[in-house]
């Protein structure tokens, strides 16, 4: 079986070792719009995180019988035309689960607690020059009884909110598909989340119901002082709009991802004046040591499990 794994650098450091036993792995670090049909070519199996599978790719390959997605979003690859092909498409579930939960607390406590402030003020010999043992320029509070609202109540949605518990949150969610109905939580209008909370962060996929859900009249309901946090997806938010409320709202914003990746060096959020009100990483959440392990043992499987049936 010829296999081709075609962005095998949005993977990191992740060993591959086992997915060459599968058959005659072919490895590219990235693949560019332009490079697509010769990387692809002869190979039976795909693997793709964000490379671009559209029906001009699957009709000029037909040796393609499998589609690995390296993630859990399917956008990327024309469904309907593979369907139409007779090729397989597999995606990966619940890897990250663990990942972007832990992630969302680290944004948080950074932006909470100030730290970046804080190092700057060590690293930079400040503290050398105190008059006492303290230096408490920049206030941080505890989340312990704060309203916690969560867009997004999928497994990653339903994590936080375990977590938040622990801390002592008042929690409530907002289902951007409606279709949820957790009892244990308050469930909630979207003017009513945004109007009440200390802290939101979003953990839901970017569609119809969810695309600039955040925009300006959206923001204008946030409280001064309201840390939120996407962890979703980029265009929940608008980007412009988030960036004038940071400087002029007093909005505390932590992001991983962004509506255009990698960043334009024209984003809006290189204009906020208060940047220890802003937290940018560049789309990392998903991707602890051990979430891309069972991301490559989930991908085997799907592999595995295809070539079984055939």
């Amino acid at each position: 079986m010829k296999i081709v794994l075609l962005d095998a650098l949005t993977l990191g450091d992740s060993d591959l070792s086992q997915l060459k036993k599968l058959g005659e792995l072919s490895v590219y670090p990235i693949t560019e719009n332009k490079q697509r049909l010769a990387h692809i070519a002869n190979n039976e199996v795909i693997i793709t995180n964000k490379v671009i599978i559209d029906r001009i790719i699957i009709e000029a390959n037909p040796q393609l019988k499998l589609i690995c997605i390296a993630a859990t979003g399917t956008n990327n690859v024309d469904l309907l035309a593979a369907e139409e092909a007779g090729i397989e498409v597999k995606n990966v579930c619940g890897y990250s689960t663990e990942s972007v939960a832990q992630f969302t607390f680290s944004m948080l406590f950074q932006l909470v607690h100030q730290s970046r402030y804080y190092d700057h003020y060590t690293q930079t010999k400040a503290w050398c020059c105190s008059p006492v043992f303290t230096h408490i320029e920049h206030s941080f509070f505890e989340i312990k009884g704060k309203r916690w609202g969560i867009i997004g109540f999928g497994a990653i949605g339903q994590r936080v909110a375990d977590i938040a518990q622990v801390f002592g949150c008042d929690l409530c969610y907002y289902s951007t598909s409606g279709k949820n109905n957790q009892q244990a939580i308050k469930q909630v209008d979207l003017p009513t989340l945004l109007s009440t909370c200390d802290i939101i962060s979003i953990h839901a996929p970017l569609n119809a119901q969810t695309e600039n859900l955040i925009d300006e009249k959206a923001l204008a309901l946030v409280k001064s002082g309201t840390v939120v946090l996407n962890l979703g997806r980029g265009g929940i938010i608008d980007e412009s709009a988030m960036a004038q409320a940071i400087d002029l709202a007093g909005i505390y914003h932590g992001s991983d991802v962004l509506a255009v990746e990698p960043m334009g060096q024209d984003h809006p959020y290189f204009s906020v004046q208060a940047q220890s009100r802003l937290l940018i990483t560049p789309h990392i959440a998903w991707a602890s040591a051990e979430a891309r392990v069972t991301l490559i043992s989930a991908l085997i499987s799907n592999i595995t499990s295809y070539n079984a049936v055939c």
